[in-house]
């Protein structure tokens, strides 16, 4: 009996996602031996015009990991659409658009102005910027183009499931792919992980007061942060309110606050709730008191939407079914 087909591919994101997969430590030869992958780039040789070869559904499970932010991706993650039985959305940035979707609050010419010609650590006196053709030599050369907007994976092709996290977390990985790889599957769209915030299962959850009130928002390196209690009972601003459960909260164990990589729960825009919680115990009587304490969060975008951007109306509108 032949082995589930298995791909891996790795578009906008930092990847952890890829690395995420060697977490699992021992269980990883277990996998190698129950699967054969077909296609891993960062980890072993293969080529897409075999990809291309394979019969369409002939690829079991793809995890698909990032944004979409260039047409190269675009076309690979299409062509494994056609390859594959399952796609998921593997990690933040497939799901949401990950922090690096934060760029949708820009452009694209803003993002080249700050990595190629004003950058100071950068000598550039051509003033050049990446294109998706030039000459070199007599040659043109074609390189995948960039996109304007980062897209999240559901907006370029259709995704059968979504396993959260920056990046998922061992357990996670490991649950998800039993339940896949044996044919216990979900229904169609599911997220892989509990449908709760991270406060219901968090171990600090016990200390918050009955009336919960910050009169300041103070970031976590500017106080020594008690290890047993309620960010949010320290005046510091956790996003576990407005995050969906399952990842273990490795982050509060190590005595930090949660940043929200789990992202929402169904159907709900995590900085509006998250937005939404504070309003309820922000210890402000008028615009002035209210205006001071939010002062003490910099850059509410990148904390309210760090990791959901991309599947925000946040920055400028995303075209649908690219």
């Amino acid at each position: 009996m032949s082995k589930p087909k298995v791909a891996v591919i790795w578009n906008a994101s930092c990847g952890g996602c890829d690395e995420s997969l060697v977490d699992i430590e021992d269980k990883i030869i277990d996998l190698a031996d129950k699967v054969d992958f077909v296609l891993w780039p960062c980890a072993m040789d293969f080529k897409y015009n075999d990809v291309a070869a394979m019969k369409d559904g002939e690829i079991d499970i793809t995890l698909v990991n990032g944004g979409i932010q260039n047409s190269g991706q675009e076309k690979i993650v299409k062509l494994l659409r056609e390859k594959s039985k399952i796609i998921v959305a593997y990690g933040s940035c497939a799901w949401l658009g990950g922090v690096p979707s934060l760029i949708n609050l820009k452009n694209k010419k803003d993002s080249f102005a700050v990595n190629y010609l004003d950058c100071p650590s950068v000598i550039n006196p051509g003033k050049k910027v990446p294109m998706a053709k030039s000459m070199a030599d007599g040659y043109e050369l074609e390189l995948p183009e960039i996109f304007d907007t980062l897209y999240t994976l559901d907006d370029v092709i259709d995704v059968d499931y979504y396993l959260p996290g920056c990046p998922p977390m061992p357990a996670m990985i490991i649950n998800a792919l039993g339940e896949l790889l044996g044919g216990k599957l979900p229904p169609k769209g599911t997220i892989l992980s509990p449908d709760i915030s991270l406060c219901l299962s968090c171990s600090r959850n016990g200390t918050k007061p009955d009336r919960m009130v910050m009169g300041e928002i103070q970031r976590i390196h500017e106080i020594i942060a008690d290890p047993d209690q309620c960010f949010l009972n320290q005046d510091v601003l956790c996003m576990g309110p407005a995050t969906r459960d399952g990842c273990g909260y490795p982050c509060i164990t190590g005595n930090m606050p949660c940043t929200g990589c789990m992202g929402p729960m169904k159907n709900q825009d995590q900085g509006a709730k998250m937005i939404s919680a504070l309003g309820g115990i922000i210890d402000g009587y008028d615009e002035e008191a209210v205006d001071r304490i939010l002062d003490g969060i910099p850059d509410p975008a990148g904390t309210f939407y760090r990791y959901s951007t991309a599947a925000s109306y946040l920055g400028r509108r995303r075209e649908k079914n690219r």
